[in-house]
């Protein structure tokens, strides 16, 4: 009896450890057709891809690496970054892309 309960808290243990992790390296789902650039924060809403000042949409997300929901002035000046707009041409989505991400050449939308 005392075995089981042994294992029931580890197993509990486990489960607790292993989750986080497990959603932590969820794959990103970034669309074909985002377009790449670099981003630098200007003032608010406004920002620069490329040289060139877009404003964010008013729901707009950037996302990190880490997939985590970032504010845009906590993203340094010239990351490379692939972005969707709205209907209104407004940046919409952003995300900052890992190593790998920017690695692996655009893939045509069709």
């Amino acid at each position: 009896m005392r075995c089981r309960v042994m294992f029931a808290k580890l197993v509990a243990v486990l489960i607790c450890v292993l989750l986080p992790a497990s959603a932590m390296a969820q794959l990103r789902s970034i669309p074909d057709f985002a377009k790449r650039g670099h981003i630098v924060q200007i003032e608010g809403p406004v920002v620069e891809i490329d040289g060139k000042r877009m404003r964010l949409s008013p729901g707009a997300q950037i996302r990190s690496r880490d997939n985590m929901i970032v504010m845009p002035v906590s993203v340094p000046p010239g990351t490379l970054v692939k972005y969707t707009l709205d209907g209104l041409g407004e940046i919409h989505r952003v995300w900052v892309l890992t190593p790998e991400e920017a690695a692996a050449p655009d893939k045509t939308a069709q």
